[in-house]
């Protein structure tokens, strides 16, 4: 029998303290008993109001061009990973909006990062979204201008012309850059907090997780026809796992997914696969559950949980075709969908069988690239793999044209089509409501939707800083 769902909440209770009926998902990695993490069952959580959230803040061009002033040009955002740049004089342009960075590797233990903009005459150095290898100075295609790796003047062609330049004072403008993970870091902001300081939570849950220990194996690109709050808020909930894929519900706890926010820019849920959903049933037949993982349940041991047994066989697959040693993951490392957001645009998944980095910039007010990156551990012996090259999917293209094997091969092209096929619908609802007069705004769940509310606060802070 399922549990009832539907019942509205205990009246005594304060608002937020409700939770979904039967365990929750720390109570189920716990009863796992393989000495998982202890971030994993770290529980975080803060009432932070019941207003509705305005629709403007998805559809106004006001609103948009206060964001790429303030959010975009103040906050920390990751512009590529650290092999991207491997050797010395390569580099990698990031653009979000109107701006634009160049990180180059200056040196082989140095990164630096230069606004996209020659002093001169204000050239880009690089087209937007280029990256290369082999300069060994910054070099204007306008005029022949350059600038060595650390951003000081080179060359200017006919010098004489300008006595009036000093060359101490007519270097590159350095932007703040940093590394964590295997990812570069970049902010706009000359008098940002330190990048540790902002990751908040982030250095010390992910200590044994070492991101920079993966190797990019599969790159997307597509753009969602959708403003970026709303395109990526649909990756912050579980709530939408009932009706958006409702295959996942025998195998996957949506309505009892844990929600922390660890502060003003990392939140986190954890939701467990090898589980059914709390809408399927209160007792569970392992068997059956073990079939809807894809496997024969005549294979299942006697006394062996389907859950358990799915993660063995997993971790004993991927430890022999990755050569790498995952004998020590607990079964909700090697299973279960683990997300940190990190504002304002990134997510990244430390597990094993979701094992994936999501990054949103807007392009405009209606429109949103979102990047996937599937990152997978380096083999133990031999060379780190090059990093994927990225696939350009149109707005119309399914997630499958990049190879659904190498997506993940656990049916993840047909979730984000299922994901992003809602953006359409959800962007035109939502200027209908508006142009109608029927509802001026979103109204969120207390719990299941706060890494939506705190986005949303977070970005007024930035607004109002």
């Amino acid at each position: 029998m399922a549990y009832d769902l539907t019942k509205p909440a205990d009246p005594s209770l304060a608002p937020g303290e409700a939770r979904c009926p039967g365990p929750q998902t720390r109570d189920l990695i716990i009863r796992d008993q393989d000495n998982a993490p202890a971030a994993l069952v770290e529980a975080s959580y803060q009432f932070l109001g019941d207003e509705d959230i305005p629709y403007e803040r998805y559809t106004s061009e006001e609103f948009f061009e206060k964001e790429m002033d303030t959010v975009w040009r103040k906050t920390w955002q990751w512009a590529c990973r650290e092999e991207h740049i491997p050797k010395k004089g390569d580099y990698h342009t990031y653009d979000v909006g109107p701006y634009s960075v160049v990180v180059v590797r200056s040196e082989k233990d140095t990164i630096k990062a230069f606004v996209n903009s020659c002093p001169h005459r204000g050239m880009q150095f690089c087209d937007a979204g280029s990256s290369g290898s082999g300069k060994q100075f910054l070099w204007c295609p306008f005029h022949g201008m350059s600038w060595h790796l650390d951003g000081s003047l080179r060359e200017i062609p006919n010098r004489w012309d300008f006595p009036h330049v000093n060359e101490e004072e007519f270097g590159l403008m350095e932007v703040p850059c940093d590394t964590w993970g295997g990812f570069v870091f970049i902010n706009l902001d000359a008098n940002c907090e330190p990048l540790e300081e902002y990751l908040g939570v982030l250095p010390e849950h992910f200590k044994d997780w070492k991101l920079e220990d993966r190797y990019v194996e599969l790159h997307t690109r597509k753009v969602l026809p959708g403003n970026w709050k709303m395109c990526e808020e649909a990756f912050l909930e579980a709530y939408h796992v009932l009706a958006t894929h409702p295959e996942g519900i025998h195998t996957t706890g949506d309505a009892n997914c844990d929600y922390d926010v660890f502060g003003k820019h990392v939140t986190r849920f954890i939701h467990t696969i090898g589980y059914p959903s709390p809408h399927v049933a209160a007792e569970v037949d392992e068997r059956k559950l073990f079939a809807n993982l894809g496997h024969n349940p005549d294979d299942l041991p006697e006394g062996v949980g389907a859950r358990q047994r799915h993660a063995d066989l997993l971790r004993e697959q991927l430890s022999k075709e990755w050569d790498a040693d995952l004998s020590g993951l607990s079964n909700s490392e090697m299973l279960d969908s683990i997300e940190y957001h990190v504002f304002p645009n990134a997510m990244f998944f430390p597990g094993i069988n979701i094992r994936l980095v999501y990054r949103f910039r807007p392009i405009d007010v209606d429109h949103t690239l979102h990047e996937i990156l599937l990152l997978r551990p380096v083999p133990e012996n031999g060379p780190r793999p090059k990093p994927a090259e990225p696939i350009d999917l149109a707005i119309e293209d399914s997630y499958t044209k990049a190879n659904e094997q190498s997506i993940g091969g656990f049916g993840l092209a047909l979730v984000l089509d299922q994901d992003t096929e809602n953006f359409h619908r959800q962007r035109a609802g939502i200027k209908a409501a508006q142009k109608s007069g029927a509802k001026a705004g979103a109204t969120l769940g207390n719990y299941q939707e706060i890494r939506v509310r705190r986005l949303h606060q977070t970005v007024d802070e930035y607004l109002s800083a």
